[in-house]
């Protein structure tokens, strides 16, 4: 059994650069585990089209249905902080392009 190595091209948060990223400056993308991408409003309708938006545009980008874990719904009621707290918990090979890699990968002449 031989082992390959498949190098990813990350961003400081460890995910690829050409993942489109969440639209709005209150959402963002946590660090492991589960990758959590979050989407933060006082209107929840908003963070889900947010939402929805941003997963569409990732599995286009990856080319495949993006592997989400969970869906997280919190609130937070402290004041100046968008209420509604929408996380998508993702597979973190997703985020960083595994799959793009391998496909470049395979598509190389050699």
């Amino acid at each position: 059994m031989s082992e390959e190595t498949i190098k990813l091209e990350l961003n400081d948060a460890g995910v690829s650069p050409r993942l489109p990223m969440p639209p709005d400056r209150r959402d963002r993308i946590q660090d492991v585990p589960y990758r959590p991408v979050e989407f933060r409003d006082d209107d929840l309708p908003a963070a889900m089209e947010r939402c929805a938006v941003w997963l569409r545009q990732a599995q286009q980008w990856l080319g495949e249905p993006l592997d989400v874990l969970a869906v997280h719904l919190d609130y937070d009621e402290r004041d100046g902080y968008p209420y509604y707290d929408l996380k998508l918990l993702c597979n973190e090979e997703d985020l960083a392009g595994v799959p793009v890699a391998l496909r470049e990968r395979d598509h190389e002449p050699e």
